[in-house]
């Protein structure tokens, strides 16, 4: 194990254990992985290893063309999606994926998340955006890469900057989420669990509910990330 890479593994393991803890994936399904944008690579949790088998150690260091820099396991089925997203979204530090069960609910009946309610619009000012299904083809070519280039072309049919709402649900699949390091991209994981859990509640009390209006959204927003936010200590 190269010395270099100690404290990627120790944020990148850190960051996967969150995901258990707070009910994001059982058993193997999920991983997060830590961005180092001096070196250009990212360590994330080694393919189909058990939560409670994993260590810093035995996270795997891959770089942005897809190769291990360092490590003894196979990194997770998923590494090439992470990797896209690193490419195309520049200033990531962590992503993470699970298959946390409301945000798989939307993602399955692929529909966007709107913003209901100002517990939405404190985080986010936008909806959560769901992909379309993959094509035939994307998935023959190279599955968990095109999974990334798909999210990626999402964004950009939408114009939308994957900085303004850090995650998305891929259409029956599940959720990816992103943030400034490892433990931000887990924090939006949860943050999408909740919501998109309020949401389907709320669906089920009121089919029709439409968005909530716009001026509300903003005000909730504003208030905590605005030039003049005021939620919270100085």
């Amino acid at each position: 194990m190269k010395s270099e890479f100690l404290s990627l593994r120790q944020e990148a393991f850190e960051a996967n254990m969150e995901i258990p803890q707070r009910g994001l994936a059982i058993y193997t399904w999920g991983n997060v992985s830590a961005f180092d944008a001096a070196r250009s690579v990212f360590a994330i949790k080694p393919s189909g290893v058990p939560y409670d088998r994993l260590t810093p150690e035995s996270m795997v260091v891959v770089d942005l063309d897809g190769k291990v820099a360092d490590g003894t396991l196979r990194p997770s089925s998923d590494t090439k999606t992470h990797l896209v997203l690193y490419r195309e979204f520049s200033g990531l530090g962590g992503i993470t994926h699970t298959h946390s069960p409301y945000a798989v609910a939307w993602a399955q009946a692929r529909k966007s998340l709107p913003v209901f309610g100002t517990t939405h619009a404190d985080h986010g000012a936008e909806s959560v955006l769901c992909t379309p299904f993959m094509s035939s083809e994307a998935v023959n070519r190279d599955y968990e890469l095109e999974t990334g280039s798909l999210i990626v072309e999402t964004f950009k049919k939408e114009n939308r900057n994957p900085h303004d709402m850090e995650m998305v649900l891929v259409a029956g699949h599940g959720p990816f989420t992103w943030g400034k390091d490892a433990a931000d991209s887990v924090y939006h994981a949860a943050v999408l669990e909740e919501i998109c859990k309020m949401g389907i509640l709320t669906l089920q009390l009121e089919p029709h509910t439409p968005q909530l209006p716009e001026y509300i959204i903003r005000k909730h927003w504003e208030r905590k990330h605005g030039a003049g936010a005021y939620y919270g200590q100085k």
